[in-house]
């Protein structure tokens, strides 16, 4: 038993010695050893520990945050296209299965909402038409990213909103990590869960019109439009899920229209987007702690984006963020094979831009020895055919992966110097039309560094402005997930001590103002939304901020807290991370509990706040 007690004494603070049934493969509580513990202790206790260990400028997240997800969250993160896909693969799936449910001490598959108490009472047919000037649909209301919301949809003035109150709370059954941003469509809302869940949901109360398990949770925004070729559908919610998979679901009821997995090496951690029939999907590598398994071959996978039909699921087109085909560049200590070029992930929402019919993103580092061209890019693809037409490139020869020193003068997988993971995979690139008629491509990443592209002349640089004061930013980032423009400033949230949001002028970029936040050390992270007059932006420290145009908090909310849920479902909120807020028909929605890199503050709840 001394190997059980090792991994008990360090677990048992967190509440992980006892576990019943679900989580000890069918053993009585307290009785034997549970299954996954000494799984566990063999591959995983090294780096999750009970506070996480930093590794390479991020910290493994430890056993608290860990506790709080869902087994699907933890077994997605070993399974294939997972974060911990290198790491795990010498695990079998049951072995998976086991770690995922002892560490959250929840069975797999819990987030079915069959016995929730809030249905509707009925389910009305939805409309014949989709009025996208009242919707937030999928990543933001307009397929140029800008989330920025008009009075017509938002119907939220900004005079109202220091009088915006919380209408309704949803909890997510398991859900521990809030990752999906809310689409509000036809007066109804649509969310995932990390519980591998997505719900349908009244705008208004918050009753429960459906809910559909996928095969694996995502971080994304459900996006609605039209399809044809299903009898009895007329809409669809698409999303892809972080396995890879892509769903288009009956709006109406839940029902599956069709499921199409990319195959391959990757990863999907962002929104579709949807235009002329097709669906965008954005895709991710899966390599990035790779080099701390050296009996793992490395590095294969790549980002880019893949085209679909919208109403058959058929993959139109996939083009990688790489032109350059992979190679063997060498061998690491083990003798196994290192490949290259790879990396330059796209983990951030496809830009849409019907007049020149480009799709635009932006790509993260490279991984190993061979940093790509287009990593650390914005890059423009044909929206018909996929071809790569221009990138423009801000940071040269990043490749970055934990586990790897600054230098690496031995080769093997890691860089021969490591980079400073400057990503502008997760920002979406926002496009604006400027007073004088021309258009320009905003764009804001890890790095720290804000700058906009001319879409008519190849991506041509504008101007590039620098928007951290002291010292560069860390491998965590300035700008994560993004911001958001009205036509004249575009807001960048501050991942660092005290949060902030800088206000440039789109035409120059010069910075007008910063706003004073006062957040806790991580910072701002989600991306932010805005309406006229006012922008909402979230932090590590669960607090839902509105600034004015002229830099000043006009209302805050502290989503930090239990909640009273309209479904039942004990609840609480935490961190506000990736899924910024969406604003429609008066409402603001927020989903609140996002974990992250930083061990945010974990929680399982959709909030919804209005000011009448």
């Amino acid at each position: 038993m001394a190997f059980l007690c090792a991994a008990c004494v360090a677990l048992a603070p967190l509440g992980f010695a006892q576990r019943g049934p679900a989580a000890t493969g069918g053993l009585p509580p307290g009785f034997g050893q549970p299954a996954g513990a000494g799984l566990f202790q063999k591959n995983c206790a090294k780096c999750h520990t009970a506070h996480g260990v930093e590794i390479g400028g991020h910290t493994a997240p430890a056993l608290a945050s860990l506790k709080a997800m869902t087994a699907e969250n933890v077994y997605q993160a070993m399974a294939s296209g997972g974060k911990m896909e290198a790491q795990s693969s010498a695990l079998t799936d049951r072995d998976k299965r086991d770690l995922a449910e002892f560490l959250t001490g929840k069975p797999l598959a819990a987030g079915n909402a069959h016995a929730m108490t809030n249905i509707c009472a009925s389910n009305p047919p939805l409309p014949n038409r989709l009025n996208a000037s009242d919707s937030w649909n999928g990543w933001g209301p307009s397929p140029d990213n800008a989330r920025f919301q008009a009075y017509a949809g938002a119907g939220l003035r900004a005079s109202e909103v220091p009088k915006l109150k919380l209408k309704w709370a949803f909890g997510l059954p398991g859900g521990g990590s809030a990752s999906s941003q809310p689409t509000v469509v036809f007066g109804r809302v649509f969310v995932g869960s990390d519980n591998a869940a997505v719900y349908s949901l009244d705008a208004r109360t918050g009753c429960l019109y459906w809910s559909f398990m996928a095969d694996s949770p995502g971080r994304f925004a459900p996006i609605v439009g039209r399809i044809s070729g299903h009898p009895g559908s007329k809409y669809a919610v698409y999303f892809p899920a972080g396995s890879g998979i892509t769903y288009a679901l009956d709006a109406q009821d839940g029902k599956l229209l069709w499921k199409t997995k990319i195959e391959g090496l990757l990863h999907i951690s962002n929104s579709a987007a949807l235009a002329d029939g097709k669906l965008f999907v954005p895709i991710a590598g899966t390599e990035t702690f790779a080099p701390m398994n050296p009996n793992y071959e490395c590095c294969r996978s790549r980002g880019g984006v893949a085209a679909f039909d919208a109403n058959t699921g058929k993959i139109l087109w996939k083009t990688d963020s790489i032109a350059e085909p992979l190679k063997v560049i060498g061998e690491n200590e083990k003798g196994k094979q290192v490949w290259g070029p790879s990396g330059a992930s796209v983990w951030n929402t496809p830009t849409i831009d019907l007049k020149r019919k480009r799709v635009y993103a932006g790509t993260g580092n490279s991984y190993g020895p061979d940093p790509a061209d287009t990593s650390d890019s914005v890059l423009a693809f044909d929206m018909d055919s996929g071809k790569l037409m221009w990138a423009h490139q801000e940071f040269k020869g990043d490749s970055f992966m934990v586990g790897c020193r600054p230098t690496n003068a031995a080769g093997g997988e890691c860089p021969q110097k490591l980079g400073p993971d400057w990503d502008f995979g997760g920002s979406s690139v926002i496009l604006q039309h400027l007073p004088d008629g021309r258009d320009v491509l905003l764009a804001a990443g890890k790095g720290g560094v804000a700058i906009a592209l001319d879409p008519d002349h190849e991506g041509k640089l504008l101007w590039r402005t620098q928007l951290w004061r002291d010292k560069p930013p860390t491998p965590d980032g300035l700008v994560v997930f993004g911001g958001a423009a009205d036509g004249k400033r575009v807001y960048c949230p501050l991942q660092r001590p005290g949060g902030g949001l800088s206000a440039l002028d789109i035409e120059s970029g010069k910075v007008d103002w910063v706003a004073d936040i006062n957040a806790d050390r991580r910072g701002q992270i989600g991306a932010a939304s805005s309406i006229p007059g006012v922008v909402f932006t979230g932090g590590w420290d669960g607090i839902l901020r509105a600034i004015d145009t002229d830099g000043k908090v006009i209302w805050s909310y502290d989503t930090h807290r239990d909640f009273q849920t309209v479904n039942g479902t004990r609840a609480n909120g935490g961190s506000l991370g990736s899924p910024g807020p969406s604003i429609v028909n008066g409402m603001v929605y927020v989903s609140s509990g996002y974990i992250g890199v930083q061990n945010g503050f974990p929680g399982n709840v959709v909030l919804a706040f209005g000011a009448n």
